[in-house]
């Protein structure tokens, strides 16, 4: 995912544009293309192709500090496709919508597994999710647009039943 190789290194959790391409994969994609795309972006990652953040790959990272995280892009890219697939003629509200509820998907499972390496819950939503809520704001506003733009055209190109 080339948003992994955008960041900016904060520990334990990097600030990268991997939730971004998150967003548009259910949210263009639908529930269940959204979600299998992030499941191979994951298992491609576990099997040690450089495509986490910083270039890294390897299972060490699914059972590392950002484990949750990596599982939670699979579970708010479904999330975000299964919001948006409920309206016909989604709008830009709708979609709004629905990548904010991903996002806290999202920060749920990585907080999750980040309280289990750091303790406390107070410091896993310091550490996780405070730093991340300005710039996901940024990229659910962004995100929203440009798939409220692509849905219907990449939509036009899939096949009805996939």
């Amino acid at each position: 995912m080339a948003g992994s190789y955008i960041q900016i290194p904060l520990f334990p959790v990097p600030i990268t544009f991997q939730t971004f391409f998150t967003y548009l994969s259910g949210a263009i994609l639908g529930a269940r293309l959204g979600a299998l795309s992030q499941l191979i972006y994951v298992l491609l990652g576990a099997l040690g192709l450089p495509v986490y953040a910083g270039g890294k790959g390897g299972i060490i990272h699914l059972v590392g500090p950002t484990g949750g995280y990596l599982m939670g892009f699979i579970a708010g890219s479904y999330v975000v496709g299964s919001i948006i697939d409920r309206r016909w003629d989604p709008g830009y509200v709708w979609f709004l919508i629905g990548l904010s509820v991903g996002t806290a998907v999202i920060y749920s499972m990585g907080v999750l597994v980040l309280f289990y390496w750091v303790g406390r819950l107070r410091e896993a939503l310091l550490l996780g999710v405070i730093p991340f809520i300005p710039g996901d704001t940024l990229k659910i506003a962004l995100a929203s647009y440009v798939a409220f733009k692509a849905r219907p055209v990449v939509k036009a190109l899939l096949p009805r039943r996939i």
